[in-house]
């Protein structure tokens, strides 16, 4: 943009992030999630496959994406969705085979499109082969020390190891029958039982891990999205802990204490992994699943030798309010900025609520953990999809990588009403239905208006069920109208492109400070989001975009909308 832009020099500015100088593609990335079960079923079974996702690259292709992620494909008995691997170097059957995986990489290949997979290292499936050993084994057998057990306490061995809880609920451990009939140890799983933690001090772990990345990388694939990267190393002697299961901070018991968490060698096994990959040609990357605090913190999972990309947690966790907003932002661009990496923004994924109804609940009720249910206050759908649009709006329009979660760019809600008898989250039965789990933000996708499953499956099957209102809300309903989430998503994505917004800058525009109004200027484009309850007076200058068109007025920016305004070039008009 030019300096001398007239429009530009009215402004007051408070920079914090300049243009990134690296031409490196994730650097500037959207990055669009695959949840395989859900995706598309080609063969009818009622669960989503590979080449669903293969015949259905071309619309992905025309979001403009740069790389697809991949959730688990692997063998996998599903406790947990997939993440319960009981083979790293393969594909389960009801998603394919490895010629299933090899054409997907293909066809993207042909469309310019990466495939990062998921890597699950913390824990494996009960059903590996390497457990199984273990079990075998007996204790004291180096085939144990691959895994976490340790004997119990008590005069009998009859308590766990140590007070440590399950992120699903319910003890950390769980006691194993000996070879010989007897009780014996227990072995950790930070996850569901069925989820044995590895044993990260045993380089045999760490060399087996190594042997997984170049299986892979050697099919082709762009890199890794590393699930639970804070998790892989334990405190020495295991010690008590008082604090969340998931490590998160509550008074007297912050993240930085967590002996299961963060701990500093982790770093030393993606150092290695970062090594690993600079073998291969094609900018390999690894992108860190660490729920970390805080944010100064993160960024040392993202120096320069060791991963690429980390997931901020915090912005997904922002509420609807444009000061802590702010604060995120500029939190995490600098935190990053220290260490040259990029910051990642992300509203929505296979763990949590989608952000449409995320953001329509009331104000007074609080935001759910993972999952709502029937008997939960029920999200405004018109206000959750006008808040989501306008959020997604300025998201797109923030310097960095991008993650999208399949269905965000149709404006999918959860399915907030799903029957109980349906649910399969292992966090929905290890609670005693106490919490509701994830099953409600990974229901299989509406592709046409009519049919059993919506044209999820050819043959109706669907291993979830989808809500009855899901037809309008279809990719058929919203291909060819240009109101659509669909047409938004598509002509931002363009946009961002053309205007070099991922690899930009970011200034606070402080002319739209107060009133719950949030500005920034990304290179020639000023981004307007009103959060708050009156409307703001725009200036005189282009619109790009705004996200809720249909019912916009010419010069002003209702509360609930979002709005690009081009600041240089006043030839160029969008929607």
């Amino acid at each position: 943009m030019s300096t001398t832009s007239p429009a530009l020099q009215s402004l007051r500015l408070t920079p914090v992030h300049d243009r990134d100088q690296e031409p490196k593609w994730w650097r500037s990335s959207v990055i669009y999630q695959v949840y395989p079960r859900s995706f598309r079923d080609l063969d009818g079974d009622g669960v989503g496959d590979l080449a669903g996702i293969t015949a259905e690259l071309g619309q992905l292709a025309e979001l403009d994406i740069d790389a697809i992620w991949l959730s688990p494909f692997y063998p996998s008995p599903q406790r947990d969705g997939g993440y319960d691997v009981s083979d790293y170097c393969d594909v389960d059957p009801s998603f394919g085979t490895l010629a299933d995986f090899d054409a997907l990489v293909s066809a993207a290949d042909e469309l310019s499109i990466r495939v990062i997979i998921d890597l699950v290292p913390n824990h494996c499936s009960q059903e590996h082969l390497l457990f199984r050993q273990a079990l075998a084994a007996g204790p004291g057998a180096p085939e144990r020390d691959l895994f976490v057990f340790r004997d119990g306490r008590g005069a009998s061995g009859q308590l766990p190891p140590n007070n440590w809880q399950s992120h699903f609920g319910g003890p950390a451990w769980t006691r194993v029958t000996e070879p010989d009939g007897q009780p014996g140890q227990w072995y950790l799983h930070l996850f569901d039982s069925s989820q044995p933690d590895f044993n990260w001090d045993n380089e045999l772990v760490r060399q087996e891990f190594e042997r997984v990345l170049r299986f892979w990388l050697d099919r082709g694939v762009a890199g890794f999205r590393v699930d639970v990267a804070h998790a892989l190393i334990k405190a020495e002697g295991l010690p008590d802990w008082g604090g969340r299961a998931d490590g998160g901070s509550i008074p007297g018991y912050p993240f930085t204490d967590a002996p299961m968490f963060g701990q500093p060698q982790i770093h030393d096994i993606y150092r290695r992994w970062r090594e690993v990959l600079a073998e291969y040609d094609g900018e390999r990357i690894l992108c860190a699943e660490a729920s970390v605090e805080p944010l100064t913190r993160l960024a040392d999972w993202v120096r320069p030798d060791q991963m690429h990309q980390t997931f901020n947690f915090s912005y997904l966790a922002a509420p609807w309010d444009a000061a802590e907003l702010r604060r995120i932002i500029t939190t995490s661009l600098e935190a990053f900025d220290a260490v040259g990496a990029p910051t990642t923004w992300v509203l929505s994924n296979h763990d949590v609520v989608r952000h449409t109804t995320r953001l329509g609940l009331p104000e007074n009720v609080s935001r759910p953990g993972d999952g709502l249910g029937p008997e939960d206050a029920q999200p405004d759908h018109i206000l959750g999809t006008r808040r989501a649009r306008a959020a997604s709006l300025l998201m797109l329009g923030l310097p960095g990588g991008v993650y999208l979660y399949q269905g965000e760019e149709l404006g999918l809600p959860d399915h907030t009403t799903l029957p109980h008898g349906f649910r399969q989250d292992p966090t929905y039965h290890r609670t005693g239905d106490d919490r509701i789990g994830r099953d409600g933000c990974r229901v299989p996708l509406p592709w046409t208006t009519t049919g059993d499953s919506l044209g999820f499956s050819a043959t109706g099957k669907s291993w979830l069920p989808q809500p009855a209102d899901w037809s309008e809300l279809s990719r058929e309903a919203q291909r060819h109208d240009p109101g659509s989430t669909l047409s938004l998503y598509r002509t931002a994505l363009a946009l961002r492109r053309t205007h070099g917004l991922g690899a930009g800058s970011l200034a606070w525009a402080e002319d739209f400070t107060g009133q719950g109004c949030l500005g920034f200027v990304n290179n020639d484009v000023l981004v307007l989001l009103n959060m708050g309850t009156t409307a703001v007076e725009l200036p005189e200058l282009p619109v790009l975009l705004r996200s809720d068109s249909g019912t916009a007025v010419p010069r002003i920016l209702s509360p609930e909308e979002c709005i690009w305004l081009n600041l240089d070039d006043p030839g160029i008009t969008g929607p």
